[in-house]
């Protein structure tokens, strides 16, 4: 049985300059991000971001088809983007982490 309480990591404020209505993709199962997705865009929310980093980015890519194949259709991708970012390290050392930014909306 899903989690629905405690959907997958949805952040629904600011925080560092972060947008509203992101789901990060982190190590919970794909179906835990694709009802975190399908919550946000039933409640009205025009677009929804899938964040995934590092060994993430495969299960952003793989959250994102199975909402488009089985669950909603008419969902659309707005936009893609790739890059890279400096995270710090416990240690205080930085190191670069490849990340994907996938919209999805109505």
């Amino acid at each position: 049985m899903l989690d629905i309480a405690a959907p997958a990591d949805i952040e629904e404020g600011f925080e560092d300059g972060e947008e509203p209505n992101m789901v990060r993709i982190g190590k919970k199962p794909i179906m835990n991000y694709v009802v975190a997705c399908m919550t946000l865009l039933n409640t009205g929310v025009a677009d929804v971001m899938v964040r995934g980093r590092g060994q993430s980015i495969t299960k952003a890519v793989e959250v994102v088809d199975m909402l488009r194949r089985a669950f909603m259709k008419n969902i659309r991708i707005h936009s893609v983007d790739i890059g890279t970012e400096e995270v710090k390290r416990e240690d205080g050392s930085t190191a670069s982490l490849s990340m994907i930014e996938i919209i999805v909306g109505h």
